[in-house]
């Protein structure tokens, strides 16, 4: 704040974490009023900083390191003195954020708590990368992308204080987030005290957008809170306030117990649940960076193929689906491709899961925006559904019947999935090839055995392959009535018996076979994932897929 003082020629520049303004009027009733305000401000202690970093005396400072049961009490309620003599001093618990950041200071605060409500709990990527390695399109189990050894994500809570205040609290480091389920159902929307904090950052809107487009989902509060600076009664409790402007990132000090959680007490009337919405709607909003929430059908899963970008950043592409999208008659797509980026942690459970089966996966606190879902950091993926959520009216069925995908047309675009017919009109057989994979793992890098060089071997089976399944790819052009103007061009996969493909490959040699044998040949309902459409040359590029 620049502040310019009467009779004085040079302008006085103060650092504050927190400073209101009160304007005075002309006029005396305004004044009276104002001046009535003023006498309500929360009440503070004057604190050198002198004495926030402990820099009274020499002498006290090194008679204080070298006790060690010796705590410097908090400023606010006694001063120079030490906890044994105030029992009730840690006990003190304050309902700010705010005033214990003016109080407390930066550098961290011992003596007193401060109790606030879980609104949300994620765990947030460390320096290092968390990331679950994929190979092609299955997805294996989550690894760390270094060395396992040190710790790769950081469980955190999205608090808030009576006086509608938001700050992220950063806990212990965790090897993986597969406890992360159980975290949330035990402390979302509970009370819980924070001592032993120290402030890592003040953070604002333009710099923080993601965690500030999740504190702008929690707000307005669904219960009156406190106003700064005006008395506690209840008709100057009021919901009608600015969504904040700024934020602490508060972390804990080491070697202390911090957070303690009420895990018994009901519910706080604070607490916002995730308002879960169909698929439908979600994509009928206007607004962008809109966190959503959703629960949704996986269909299938791509990893991003950019070679250029290293496997641990790239994106991992989820194709889901609902009741909301397919009860629709070609005016939405009837599946959405949700992107998953690197920064968004993925438990084990949640990655073995969708390895083995379409799972029905509950996608919360996700970002909407320029036509795109996102799950970005602070974005959880569960298996089961909350204990606490709010629908709204939404259409959360289940699924009943098989699942359709749109058909290819003109409206078809690249990285969504679709349904293709067509009649075969080429083939480009330079394209074509086939490798043997494990008939028990599915594995295609299979090795000679070394006892045995006619049979082949499986390192991750650790055994011969005695029937290997032969897989085979060809690119082949299609006719669609749907697209009659573009060329359709399908990468299509076959799945054989290693002995069966000797004997197509023997009358192959034997009858001199020609590509015009399969020209002309109706090709069914094909689930391809697109891979781009071009309009110079008009041209799709698809991929046969099988979903899961």
């Amino acid at each position: 704040q620049k502040l310019l003082l009467k009779n004085a020629h040079v302008p006085v520049i103060m650092n504050t974490y927190f400073s209101q303004k009160v304007l005075l009027s002309e006029h005396s009733e305004t004044r009276e009023k104002t001046y009535g305000l003023t006498k309500m401000l929360i009440r503070k202690n004057v604190i050198s900083l002198a004495q926030t970093f402990r820099l009274d005396d020499l002498d006290d400072e090194l008679h204080q390191e070298s006790s060690d049961n010796q705590v410097a009490c908090a400023p606010q309620i006694h001063n120079n003195c030490d906890s044994k003599q105030h029992p009730l001093a840690w006990s003190a618990v304050n309902d700010s954020l705010l005033e214990m950041v003016e109080s407390q200071g930066a550098v961290g605060w011992r003596e007193a708590q401060v109790r606030v409500v879980i609104q949300r709990v994620y765990c947030l990527p460390a320096r290092e990368g968390y990331r679950s390695h994929v190979q092609g399109n299955k997805p294996l189990c989550a690894t760390p992308i270094i060395n396992s050894d040190p710790p790769n994500v950081r469980l955190c809570l999205l608090v808030q204080d009576a006086y509608g205040m938001f700050s992220e609290v950063q806990l212990q480091s965790l090897s993986s987030a597969d406890d992360i389920e159980q975290y949330c159902r035990r402390w979302e929307g509970k009370f819980c005290c924070l001592a032993g904090m120290k402030i890592l950052q003040r953070t604002t809107r333009g710099r923080a957008l993601g965690l500030f487009s999740l504190i702008d989902s929690l707000w307005p509060p669904v219960e009156p809170v406190k106003v700064p600076g005006q008395s506690q009664d209840s008709e100057m409790m009021t919901t009608n306030l600015p969504p904040p402007s700024f934020c602490y990132i508060l972390t804990v000090q080491s070697g202390e117990i911090h957070v303690e959680v009420d895990e018994e007490e009901q519910i706080s009337n604070l607490y916002q649940p995730p308002a879960v919405h169909g698929l439908k709607e979600i994509l009928q909003i206007d607004g962008c960076n809109e966190r959503c929430s959703f629960w949704a059908r996986v269909l299938y899963l791509r990893l991003q193929t950019k070679h250029s970008v290293p496997i641990n950043q790239r994106e991992i592409w989820l194709f889901v689906t609902d009741s909301t999208l397919q009860n629709v008659v070609h005016i939405i797509p009837k599946v959405v491709a949700v992107s998953v980026a690197a920064s968004c942690v993925l438990s084990m459970e949640i990655t073995e899961a969708l390895s083995v089966a379409s799972r029905l996966v509950f996608f919360k606190d996700a970002l909407w925006g320029n036509g795109r879902i996102i799950c970005v950091e602070r974005t959880v993926l569960l298996l089961q559904k909350p204990l606490l959520y709010s629908a709204a009216g939404a259409d959360l069925s289940e699924l009943t019947g098989p699942v359709r995908l749109d058909e290819l047309d003109s409206t078809t675009q690249a990285n969504s999935v679709c349904a293709v017919r067509g009649t075969v009109v080429g083939v480009n057989e330079s394209t074509a090839f086939s490798w043997p994979t494990c008939d028990r793992c599915g594995n295609g890098k299979l090795e000679l055995c070394r006892q045995d060089r006619g049979l082949l071997y499986c390192n991750q089976c650790s055994e011969v392959v005695i029937s290997p399944v032969l897989k085979m790819q060809l690119e082949i052009f299609l006719s669609c009535p749907s697209r009659s103007q573009s060329t359709v061009k399908v990468k299509v996969w076959h799945e054989m018996s290693f002995r069966l493909f000797v004997l197509i490959n023997m009358l192959l040699s034997l009858q001199s076979y020609e590509v015009q044998s399969v020209l002309g040949k109706e090709v069914g309902l094909l689930n391809c994932y697109v891979h781009s459409v071009t309009s110079h040359p008009n041209c799709v590029a698809l991929e046969e897929i099988v979903l899961l």
